[in-house]
């Protein structure tokens, strides 16, 4: 069965499961098993909300019984104080929460789809009255902010802190770049995920997306990164392939 099929199936065993038991009042499908269904490939997973009946919330979040009864579980942890992150056997990944029906309207959710929905449950309470994300920040505080981190990275790699340099130059140096790369570059359509910003990162940004993979070059290989790399600053210092140290450019040693 193509995964894009086994995922949806499994959702709705999930819906029979639920309405089972008698305890729950919606399923609500998220991300792409929302309303971006175009989106399921192989890799994806399910994110869904259970809405709970008042007072039944604990029940689904102590005992994942009505999961197993779908298909076996291979490995689950309560990731969350509302939801869990669950493995089915067969590489069915999912994650999900479980709301009262009077939460939905105090938590930031993306718009989803209903999958399954109890008689006479009221589905408006399922339209998100508070959206996830922050305002955009100006093109002049991202450039500031992704100088500044790769300066500091620099300089952490100088000292010898390669993890702190990672995450300085790979990190933050790199995920503000991209975000003023949107401002540079006309973005490719895609359905925004305010739970995750660099997902559709190449689909919707192609030249930056392209990019981007050459600047996360791992803890090891960063005195490797030289200013020709794109998103690195001339001026920026660089280290000495194999030596594992960083020089400003008027300092390198010069070659014996």
């Amino acid at each position: 069965m193509h995964k894009r099929e086994l995922l949806l199936k499994r959702l709705e065993g999930i819906s029979r499961s639920l309405q089972a038991s008698g305890r729950a009042l919606a399923l609500l499908g998220l991300g792409s098993v929302g309303l971006e269904t175009g989106r399921l490939d192989e890799f994806s997973d399910l994110d869904f909300f259970v809405v709970a009946r008042d007072g039944a919330t604990p029940s689904f979040l102590e005992s994942l019984e009505w999961l197993a009864a779908v298909a076996p579980i291979a490995y689950a942890y309560r990731n969350t104080a509302d939801g869990h992150k669950v493995l089915f056997e067969d590489g069915v990944f999912c994650e999900f929460a479980v709301f009262e029906a009077r939460e939905l309207s105090r938590i930031p959710f993306a718009h989803g789809r209903l999958v399954w929905r109890e008689e006479g449950f009221d589905d408006t309470v399922c339209v998100p009255r508070r959206v996830a994300g922050r305002a955009p920040s100006s093109p002049e505080w991202l450039l500031g902010e992704a100088l500044t981190s790769l300066y500091v990275g620099l300089c952490r790699l100088r000292r010898g802190e390669k993890l702190a340099a990672m995450r300085a130059i790979q990190v933050l140096a790199v995920s503000h770049t991209l975000e003023l790369a949107v401002t540079v570059e006309e973005p490719t359509p895609v359905p925004p995920d305010p739970f995750c910003h660099g997902a559709p990162l190449r689909a919707a940004l192609p030249r930056a997306g392209s990019r981007a993979v050459l600047l996360h070059a791992g803890v090891r290989r960063q005195p490797r990164i030289r200013s020709r790399d794109p998103g690195v600053p001339r001026a920026a210092l660089r280290g000495q392939p194999g030596d594992g140290r960083c020089y400003p450019r008027a300092q390198r040693p010069v070659p014996r």
